[in-house]
């Protein structure tokens, strides 16, 4: 099962440990300041994906800095990284950001990438034509992005000529302002790689997991403001690391099976508690966890046809007397405190007031109710496909 990296997470999530300029890293040879506004008045997510990106590509030549890093390595990494958000979990990128439709038109297969180093995903944009990409994507970012090096240097210059003099400080003045980098030409429109200081390699080589996470912090920032209410943000920004067991929760449902003989809600097959599979009622890539109120035992020819799609609204009371079976045999099956320790999800997910509540039928289907309206509803909007019934094709 994927899931994010669990650095990565745990910075992101800890709101009260917010990472700004102050706590960065300080450095006596390198501005850290303008390194902390990389990201001041964005409007779109170009400079979170590039500067992620660059940081994704340095790691993964280990902080070798001997050759530059070209605009279309910079722009594949960029795709790979956008395409995670953007298709797997159907994030909005802002109504000014162009980069979702870029991806949209290479049409990549949804069900093709699995591999959570991304290599697969990355060698496919390799393989397409990314030329006007690689103009369109490459305009401003490059040179935008270390705009907070040259403040003083920029003042009173007209807007159309940033780049062209962005591109000059950075080859002119590299030694003496130490941007992060500067271009493999001094003239603007034949640039087309990237040349980094090595003061700045060895600044994120040995702070990498803080500048990761500082990015990372500014990209939930920005991704809230364009995905209000969507459930686990945090957990869709990035490329899913290698996914959880499900072997707590097949022993729930084992239990259950055990103590009463029940049939799939979709396909009406009567389950085998040792071949079972566990379903997400509303898509993984929705919700992003692996919370019991929100899995069901099934057959496996199942779990592969629904996919990402969202069930049949059909289905709802099927699934919440099935929930409140399992509830009700496991109460009564295992020990009061491990019981609780199960249902911790139930009662902080779906406003349960207390844990009896979840052993009345009427009480928690009014609260799977309530809350899945609104939950499918903004995953249709997402893009997530409503309405899934299963088809038995062996019929």
């Amino acid at each position: 099962m994927l899931r994010p990296s669990p650095i990565i997470t745990k910075l992101i999530l800890a709101s009260e440990q917010e990472i700004n300029m102050y706590n960065l890293p300080i450095s006596n040879d390198l501005n850290i300041s303008a390194l902390a506004k990389l990201f001041y008045a964005t409007t779109n997510s170009y400079k979170y994906i590039f500067f992620t990106s660059l940081l994704d590509i340095l790691a993964r030549r280990k902080f070798d800095n001997s050759s530059s890093i070209s605009f279309r390595e910079l722009i594949i990494e960029m795709l790979a990284n956008a395409w995670y958000p953007h298709n797997f979990f159907k994030l909005s990128f802002g109504s000014q950001d162009q980069i979702a439709k870029k991806l949209d038109n290479l049409q990549l297969d949804f069900n093709k990438f699995k591999d959570t180093d991304k290599q697969q995903l990355r060698q496919e944009i390799e393989n397409q034509d990314i030329n006007e990409l690689i103009n369109d994507l490459m305009k401003y970012v490059p040179f935008r992005l270390i705009r907070p090096f040259f403040a003083n240097h920029l003042r009173g210059i007209k807007d159309h000529l940033v780049n062209f003099k962005i591109t000059e400080l950075s080859t002119n003045l590299f030694e003496q302002i130490k941007p992060i980098y500067c271009f493999n030409s001094v003239k603007y429109k034949e640039a087309n790689s990237i040349i980094l200081h090595n003061d700045w390699v060895e600044y994120f080589k040995q702070n990498f997991v803080i500048v990761k996470g500082w990015v990372a912090w500014e990209w939930l920032q920005y991704m809230q403001k364009c995905n209000q209410n969507v459930p686990n943000l945090a957990n869709k920004l990035f490329a899913p690391q290698k996914r959880e067991s499900l072997k707590k929760q097949t022993q729930y449902w084992k239990i259950i099976l055990e103590n009463q003989p029940i049939k799939c809600i979709y396909s009406q097959t009567l389950l085998d508690k040792n071949n079972i599979s566990l379903d997400h009622y509303l898509p993984w890539s929705f919700v992003a966890h692996d919370q019991l109120w929100n899995l069901i035992p099934t057959i496996s020819s199942v779990n592969s046809s629904k996919s990402n799609n969202i069930p049949s609204n059909q289905y709802l009371d099927k699934f919440i007397q099935l929930q409140h079976l399992g509830l009700t045999i496991s109460s009564q099956q295992i020990s009061k405190m491990k019981w609780l320790k199960y249902i911790e999800s139930y009662i902080a997910d779906l406003r349960i007031n207390q844990p009896e509540d979840l052993l009345n039928l009427e009480i928690l289907a009014n609260a799977y109710k309530q809350n899945f309206n609104s939950l499918i509803s903004l995953a249709t909007i997402q893009g997530f496909v409503p309405n899934w019934i299963y088809q038995n094709n062996f019929k």
